[in-house]
């Protein structure tokens, strides 16, 4: 497995910005696609963007594409969520998570087998 630990969230105001990171650790990071994943109070776990190792494959849910962009450096072993035009239905608890399969329309949590321990991203209308 790998170890993955998210930074970067906080409190922001609608109409602002926020960019979140997570830094992986351990060998196995390599060939893994990362996702972004959120999870709001009284909700499901929901995936939102995903990239594949090479960067050629990418997915948007709907609710974020436009405004979300997920990038990563592999070099550096760190996967970003650059969040523009927050919202306030983007509060939530936001995961980063590694897996091997990048048929992102039919992805599921169970689908990722690291997690990090989540990092809080509130938006204020």
């Amino acid at each position: 497995q790998v170890q993955l630990v998210e930074s970067g969230g906080g409190s922001v105001q609608a109409g602002g910005s926020l960019r979140l990171s997570c830094a992986a650790s351990g060998r196995t990071f390599s060939g893994q696609a990362m996702a972004w994943f959120r999870q709001a109070p009284g909700k499901e776990r929901e995936l939102i963007a995903g990239m594949s190792w090479s960067g050629g494959s990418t997915y948007y849910a709907d609710s974020v594409k436009g405004r979300f962009i997920i990038s990563r450096d592999n070099t550096k072993k760190t996967v970003y969520l650059q969040m523009n035009s927050l919202k306030p239905e983007d509060t939530a608890i936001y995961f980063c998570a590694a897996g091997f399969r990048t048929t992102w329309g039919t992805l599921r949590v169970s689908d990722f087998g690291s997690w990090g321990q989540g990092t809080q991203v509130t938006v204020s209308s």
